[in-house]
């Protein structure tokens, strides 16, 4: 795809983002059963239907755009996923497993959080209301991932790492 103008941009990036998404469906699972704090469990749990609810808004915003929702080869979160299934193997610490899958599941939310931030200011400069209204809903709960993982990380979970 050429992209010739910030209209093209944006359904690059949107295709860029449902293709991440789908990918963070397939590893939150293996996340999940390596996890052994039950917090951490339960917020990677309820980042699974997030997701799924992720996946579904794009969807939308492609029928309000007219356009087929097809996902683009996103090389940033292949080599995330990446990273993550190589860390998982390496580590046999509980606690340090617990530590490494919160700050891999930051990387992969602060990905998506600059990447939903700009398709938010992207479809309000294309006049795509309801497609920024849209972004702007998955931007907030992925904000709220974020923090969620930094309060786990910092109150309990990164000091029986090092304990």
């Amino acid at each position: 795809m050429t992209i010739k103008n910030l209209g093209d941009l944006f359904l690059h990036t949107l295709k860029d983002v449902l293709y991440a998404e789908r990918q963070i469906l397939k590893a939150l699972p293996k996340m999940e059963r390596k996890a052994t704090d039950p917090t951490l469990k339960a917020i990677l749990s309820s980042h699974q239907e997030e997701t799924e609810d992720h996946v579904a808004r794009l969807e939308q915003v492609f029928d309000i755009l007219g356009k087929p929702a097809r996902g683009a080869k996103c090389d940033a979160m292949i080599g995330l996923v990446e990273e993550t299934e190589n860390l998982m193997a390496e580590i046999d610490d509980k606690e340090a497993m617990d530590a490494a899958l919160i700050s891999l599941a930051q990387a992969v939310e602060h990905y998506e959080i600059a990447r939903y931030g700009t398709l938010v200011a992207w479809a309000k400069q294309l006049d795509h209301a309801n497609a920024a209204a849209l972004l702007k809903e998955t931007l907030d709960q992925e904000y709220g991932a974020d923090k969620a993982l930094s309060k786990l990380a910092e109150t309990h979970l990164n000091a029986e790492a090092a304990a």
